[in-house]
């Protein structure tokens, strides 16, 4: 027996969320995402029982577009999943893993297959942060009498319930409500850090409010604008940066800018087959895979330097040393994303890094660092971008079945699959390598210049693209609820 015929079986009895056997209603649809997106926030603000106020949370610099919250229920967020697709995505596009995602047998094994991959992976990523990173409270084992090892063992129950229900919810959300549980997870996480850098007003180490819109209406009332803008210095320090001028701006371009290249796309001429005058369109877009592939970069990021941090902990420093969660040196410091301006500008680096107690790296460092995470966000998004449109059903070959089955074809071309396909190749790979690399040239630009609330650059631009594409999807699904037969182009199955 093959290893599929044996996993096969063992797949199809993972606990699944039951398909809808009719079409969902549209109020019923948002009515399941709002449901889903409350019990989000819920387990977001939910902590760890047991868990010391020591603890180290591994991926800090990732929060924004993992969606989970530091100490709470769903530490993990949606790390697992993430990380289950990068795996699976690079076996089946290297040919390792021979699967035909257009077909419905292989594509049932492999998101099976991904389901359980998920489920290891949520106990792979949780062992390591066990050791040394989130710590057992010694003072509330001693307060039950019971040993230590207890309090950690419930830690790992707990984080594992967590990654199984964030798994399920995203389950939910594909099947019974709009869009995917992971981009709704994704943009709620972004939009509270946007909101809460916006009006927090709790003050920082400095004494001002965190918030931009306090903080300024502090500054305003001390009258500290004078001394604020009397140097260049100080107007880079205090005003753009210190004052959240420059992040702020950078939000509201990045907004634009995407809203702007969403509406970018070439649309190809179609015609129905059997009702004369019948035309359409159907557009491939600039970004047609969208910025998630942005999650698949910065995730396999996210991983690589969880590696160098366990290695640091146990006294394997060769990849580089780590204070915390943050590489300082070594082949981890060039690996590690930029965030925002106080990773790259010189005296913003000399200063973390005095207070750390390491030597500061010198500009060309710095530059080689951004040089390699630019290449890495630019390749890594036009890669990921054709892995992704194969695994999701956008590419040339899916495309052009939707399109045949759906009674239409390319005026001038035979009316078959393959003839569509040739005739799909030529726009569809091409632009969605495009697009891969302008998204992450564009997450670049934003890491370098901040956002509002620290939600970083990626974490942005999923943010704004998620919410567009959303926006659509609540039009589609209220246009296919006027007209069903449109279900059938456009591949909607519930």
């Amino acid at each position: 027996m093959s290893f599929r015929s044996v996993m096969e079986p063992i797949l199809e009895r993972l606990p699944a969320v039951a398909r809808p056997e009719k079409q969902v209603l549209f109020k019923n649809k948002i009515m399941w995402t709002l449901v889903i997106l409350a019990l989000y926030f819920i387990l977001t603000n939910i902590p760890l029982f047991g868990m010391s106020a020591e603890s180290i949370d591994l991926f800090a610099h990732y929060r924004a577009f993992f969606a989970g919250a530091s100490g709470s229920l769903v530490v993990l967020g949606i790390g697992p999943i993430v990380t289950a697709s990068i795996i699976l995505q690079l076996l089946v596009g290297g040919g390792i893993v021979n699967l035909d995602l257009s077909n419905p047998r292989d594509q049932a094994f492999f998101q099976g297959s991904q389901k359980a991959l998920v489920f290891v992976m949520i106990v792979l990523e949780t062992l390591p942060q066990l050791f040394g990173f989130i710590k057992p409270d010694t003072a509330l084992a001693a307060v039950l009498g019971v040993d230590v090892w207890v309090i950690t063992a419930l830690l790992f129950v707990q984080i594992v319930i967590g990654g199984i229900l964030i798994m399920y919810m995203d389950e939910v959300v594909s099947k019974w409500g709009i869009g995917s549980g992971i981009s709704l997870f994704i943009v709620a996480g972004v939009s509270q850090s946007i909101i809460t850098g916006m009006i927090n007003w709790l003050p920082d180490s400095t004494g001002y409010s965190i918030g931009i819109i306090p903080r300024w209406i502090q500054h305003i009332s001390r009258g500290d604008l004078g001394l604020m803008f009397s140097s260049g210095d100080n107007i880079l320090n205090y005003v753009l940066i210190g004052g959240g001028i420059l992040a702020l701006l950078t939000t509201i371009l990045i907004f634009a800018i995407v809203v702007y290249v969403e509406s970018v796309r070439i649309e190809i001429p179609l015609s129905h087959t059997s009702v004369r005058g019948a035309r359409g369109k159907f557009p491939v877009k600039l970004i047609y895979a969208s910025v998630l592939p942005m999650i698949l970069v910065r995730a396999l990021q996210a991983n690589i330097q969880l590696i160098g941090v366990v290695l640091d902990s146990r006294g394997f420093s060769f990849l580089g040393e780590f204070y915390g969660a943050t590489a300082v040196n070594g082949i981890m410091y060039y690996l590690s994303p930029i965030n925002s301006p106080q990773d790259w500008i010189p005296s913003y680096v000399e200063a973390s890094y005095a207070a750390m107690g390491y030597a500061a790296p010198a500009i060309w460092q710095i530059a080689l660092r951004i040089g390699i995470d630019g290449f890495l966000l630019v390749v890594g998004g036009m890669i990921f971008a054709l892995f992704w449109i194969e695994t999701t059903g956008m590419g040339a070959k899916q495309t052009a079945k939707k399109i045949y089955n759906s009674g239409m074809q390319v005026p001038g071309f035979r009316n078959n699959i393959a003839s569509i396909e040739k005739y799909m190749q030529r726009y569809i790979p091409k632009v969605t390598i495009i697009g891969g690399a302008f998204v992450g040239l564009l997450t670049l630009f934003a890491s370098l210049l901040g956002t509002v609330g620290g939600a970083g650059g990626t974490g942005l631009l999923l943010a704004v693209s998620i919410v567009y594409r959303l926006y659509e999807d609540i039009a589609s699904e209220q246009l296919m609820e006027m007209h069903p037969m449109l279900r059938s182009f456009l591949g909607k199955d519930s």
